[in-house]
């Protein structure tokens, strides 16, 4: 990470543990020994690694601490609070993590993604700063839309469509495409599906479309691994189909795109991202077992681009949601809270 990015100056590494739960498993979960037994190894693991982060703390001696949350984050800031270092905390999804729930109340400052009444944090000391992305990811015009088909090469096409399932892909995001792909592309002739399967996953998905599709759908679909310049691709789409991750959902409303999100079932703030911007008009929200309905998702996108008002109502009430000072605004209160420690 150093020397891909001169902003970063090191890396360390400490041992984490983590809180397994599998939303809507329910009980099932409870009788799940190996799940249990790894859930009582981690308590060990959490406890190491404030040991570790104490005494790297120690040794960097840090004016502040910020954490985005997730389970490694749990032992760095409570060894932020037995050094006396203040620490800032960041929600980037709709409803507070566990590990948030757990360390904030002690941190200096809670920045937040959405409005504070969201998260169960005392008002005091928490802040609305949004979700920070890459200044690369804004509104995207008529003529920026050329400009982002003309650099993929595929002008000549009328409607395009992007898929997206994360860095890691989605398998199931990518079986719920393949099962809907031959209906909607006979059905629109002059559409164009961007595809990024996700790492490790595009092989087997070029082979299951390979099966599926005839010649000319076949030709209409371009399937990518991973790609850098998401907002590329997202940018040239007349409709963007993703999860509900807080980090694409701020970049697609930056770019004020119509979505249509599909969250993963397992994956709670998935679910909560998607259904507090749905109840706002603000996307399409299609749950897995709906998705999975034959043509179902098919049906959607071929109505939705059929319908210019909808798009743009969605597209409008999408841009109310983003953040375009995140950045600048998360920097500024670390300064505030690490200049305030100085004092």
């Amino acid at each position: 990470m150093p020397q891909a990015d001169p902003n970063i100056d090191n890396t360390y590494l400490i041992t984490a543990g983590k809180f397994r739960r599998y939303h809507g498993e329910g009980w099932h979960q409870v009788f799940d020994y190996k799940t249990q037994y790894l859930n009582f190894r981690d308590v060990f693991r959490v406890i190491m690694g404030t040991w570790q982060s104490w005494r790297l703390l120690g040794k960097i001696r840090p004016s502040v601490v910020f954490t985005r949350g997730g389970f490694v984050s749990v032992p760095v800031a409570l060894a932020a609070k037995l050094r006396g270092i203040p620490y800032i905390t960041h929600d980037s999804d709709s409803t507070a993590s566990l590990a948030n729930r757990l360390i904030a109340p002690m941190a200096a400052k809670r920045a937040v993604a959405l409005s504070t009444d969201l998260y169960p944090y005392p008002r005091k000391n928490t802040v609305t700063v949004g979700v920070p992305i890459s200044n690369k990811y804004d509104i995207v015009t008529a003529n920026k839309m050329k400009g982002f088909r003309e650099q993929l090469g595929i002008s000549e096409y009328r409607w395009v469509v992007c898929v997206t399932g994360g860095g890691n892909g989605a398998v199931q995001l990518n079986k719920i495409i393949l099962d809907n792909a031959d209906y909607l592309l006979r059905k629109v002739p002059n559409l164009l599906l961007l595809h990024i399967a996700g790492r490790g996953l595009a092989e087997n998905l070029k082979e299951n479309y390979s099966k599926l599709l005839d010649k000319n759908c076949i030709n209409r679909v371009v399937i990518k691994e991973f790609v850098n310049d998401l907002y590329v691709y997202s940018g040239a789409a007349d409709i963007v189909i993703a999860r509900g991750g807080a980090t694409n959902l701020a970049e697609f409303s930056a770019q004020a795109k119509p979505c249509i999100i599909i969250p993963s079932k397992q994956l709670a703030w998935n679910v909560a991202n998607a259904r507090t911007l749905a109840a706002k008009n603000a996307i399409i929200e299609l749950s897995e077992e709906h998705a999975e309905q034959e043509r179902r998702l098919a049906s959607i996108v071929i109505e939705l681009l059929g319908d210019i008002k909808q798009r743009k109502i969605l597209a409008t009430n999408f841009a109310q949601f983003s953040s375009p000072n995140a950045t600048k605004d998360l920097v500024e209160l670390i300064l505030a809270v690490a200049k305030n420690k100085k004092r």
